[in-house]
């Protein structure tokens, strides 16, 4: 019998302590950054540049990552585009947790469908969702190809691949957009730097 859908006869549970009281304790306001892209277009090198730059400023942040996130929470989940679904639920759920501890929480996932990712922004207020797309090339992206899937999805041998034998969504609406210039990729810092200085801001790395 499946589990899922409305249960019955569960109440909600305030606390004391919220988020405000949070917020005020770590002198920062949590939000959701939320970085999607094709595989190989430096998200999970971007989060973790944002997340060495707050913490040498004292602020708490947190990185979901997709792939590491598959090793333990959605490890039962596959790559059907139902499982996708799940997957992002999931993680914008966790994410949604998070902000609401007070965290600058910096989701890193190819999140290609465009409702998927609108359904995570629709978890928090609308200016907690920063939304980063990582705008790069197919061909600089499959040229990186760190993990080898490019190879393997060209061969045939990895099917529903993002970019390759299935869509990503580029968004429309994206907070920030970090593309090359002039034909050269911004570096680590230089892409920190562009997100940290939207946080600051719109005031998330201040007491509210």
């Amino acid at each position: 019998m499946s589990t899922l859908g409305k249960p019955a006869n569960i109440f909600w549970h305030e606390c004391p302590v919220g988020k405000l009281e949070r917020q005020k304790l770590l002198q920062q306001k949590g939000c959701v950054v939320w970085i999607t892209g094709l595989s190989g277009s430096g998200k999970s090198t971007l989060a973790c540049s944002v997340g060495r730059e707050l913490h040498t400023r004292g602020k708490l942040s947190y990185i979901l990552d997709g792939d590491n996130l598959r090793h333990g929470l959605n490890k039962d989940l596959g790559f059907k585009p139902e499982d996708r679904a799940e997957n992002i639920r999931r993680v914008g759920e966790v994410a949604k947790l998070f902000a609401d501890a007070g965290l600058i929480c910096i989701a890193s996932l190819i999140s290609p469908y465009r409702r998927d990712r609108d359904a995570c922004r629709a978890l928090l207020p609308d200016e907690s969702f920063i939304e980063v797309y990582m705008n790069m090339p197919l061909e600089v992206c499959e040229q990186r190809d760190a993990k080898g899937l490019y190879k393997l999805a060209r061969a045939g041998k990895i099917k529903g691949f993002t970019g390759i034998d299935d869509p990503y969504e580029p968004p429309l609406n994206c907070e920030i957009e970090i593309q090359q210039k002039d034909g050269i990729c911004p570096t680590p810092l230089v892409m920190a730097g562009q997100v940290v200085s939207y946080l600051e801001e719109k005031g998330f790395l201040q007491e509210p």
